[in-house]
């Protein structure tokens, strides 16, 4: 099961498990704060969290460029991961919506340093014929911590304390941990670095922006999924309830990243991406009729399904289209084509729900996902050494 896992990908990905666990404590329940303790509505929500996202996505490309010229990327993974994982439970000081904006903000600046370069480490540590696997492997125990998070802070929240904040404050310790782990085991990938005058990181070559083109298209569909925790606390989900949920929905992702992402190994990855793609618009149509409390609980299982399909997957597909001496740039570019898109995602989002209804607006999202699958099958990027 884990042949072809490198030590590095296997560290990372603990990295991940216990960021996740930190970060998960909190974002379930960020909605609830946010709206009913701070007094925000669901407009601001999609600021936050757009803010956040586009924030990241601009230095995922820079940090993406850097360490594609500098001899090595752990230290750019170190000083995200540390920033992140200090500043993220300072929201248990906001007294005010704009408090919680700048946590999310200087959170997302430490996101945007760490992720392409670590992402170019995966790939630097793993055999070609192997990322859909190391990559889905990434993924899942990144899901794995965003399960436990949620059962940690539901278990704090019965048994132990009765405030959020504290419950925010918790989270600081596997946030820790997960800075002395890169600490002590990560290793760099002996590599030549690129000139600072060389080409790479400047613009990305003819399949790559084509690929990216299409993934910022589906992007603007692609809120943030915390719409579908207010969705779902509108439909009947209780507080208490929410966190479970949110595991649940984490639970799907992680027992279907690594096998999807080893399926595209054999078989080919952009048809696993247009699939992913087509379940994601069927889930967001789902939430705009659902109804139901067991209705919002059977579409987070679909909706996790398209995780599986696409968050490792997209990225091995990215490593297919690039040269070893771009990977930094690649993955930089890749991460702000799909993070610039997240602030007019989440803007567009909050403010269609908020002016027309929420039908309309996952209908749009819906919509636009159609449309970047009708592409990327019509006009397919196309890796020189991997089958489509």
């Amino acid at each position: 099961m884990f042949s072809g896992i490198s030590s590095n990908v296997l560290i990372l990905g603990l990295v991940s498990l216990l960021t996740d666990i930190s970060s998960e404590m909190i974002y379930p329940l960020l909605p609830l704060f946010v709206t009913s303790v701070l007094g925000a509505g669901p407009a601001f929500l999609g600021v936050i969290e757009g803010v956040a996202e586009s924030t990241a996505a601009l230095l995922k490309l820079a940090s993406g460029i850097i360490s594609d010229r500098v001899e090595g990327r752990k230290p750019l993974v170190l000083a995200g991961y540390s920033l992140s994982s200090l500043s993220r439970p300072l929201i248990a000081m906001a007294g005010s919506p704009f408090f919680v904006l700048l946590v999310r903000f200087t959170d997302r600046i430490g996101k945007g340093i760490r992720t392409s370069p670590r992402d170019a480490l995966i790939a630097d540590s793993t055999d070609a014929a192997m990322r859909g696997k190391a990559f889905g492997f990434h993924r899942s125990l990144d899901h794995t911590g965003a399960i436990i998070g949620p059962l940690l802070a539901t278990a704090l929240l019965t048994w132990f304390v009765s405030d959020l904040r504290t419950v925010f404050w918790l989270a600081a310790i596997p946030g820790i941990l997960a800075v002395i782990l890169i600490v002590a085991k990560v290793r760099d990938i002996p590599r030549t670095p690129v000139a600072a005058t060389a080409r790479p990181g400047i613009a990305p070559g003819g399949n790559i922006r084509a690929y990216l083109l299409i993934l910022l298209l589906f992007t603007l569909g692609n809120s943030s999924d915390v719409f579908l925790l207010l969705r779902a606390g509108q439909l009947g989900v209780t507080p208490a309830r929410i966190p479970l949920l949110w595991t649940f929905f984490h639970l799907v992702k992680m027992l279907t990243s690594m096998p999807f992402g080893t399926l595209s190994d054999r078989i080919g990855r952009r048809g696993v991406i247009i699939t992913g793609w087509g379940v994601y618009a069927l889930a967001y149509i789902g939430f705009g009729l659902a109804t139901t409390e067991l209705q919002i609980w059977l579409l987070f299982a679909w909706y996790g399904l398209f995780y599986g399909m696409t968050e490792g997957v997209e990225k091995a597909y990215l490593s297919d289209l690039t040269q070893p001496e771009e990977r930094g740039s690649a993955f930089g570019w890749y991460n702000f084509a799909v993070g610039v898109g997240a602030l007019p995602a989440s803007l567009l989002f909050g403010l269609i729900w908020q002016s027309w209804s929420p039908q309309t607006a996952f209908a749009f999202g819906a919509g636009l996902a159609c449309l970047a699958a009708l592409l990327l099958f019509a006009f397919p990027p196309r890796p020189a050494h991997k089958p489509l």
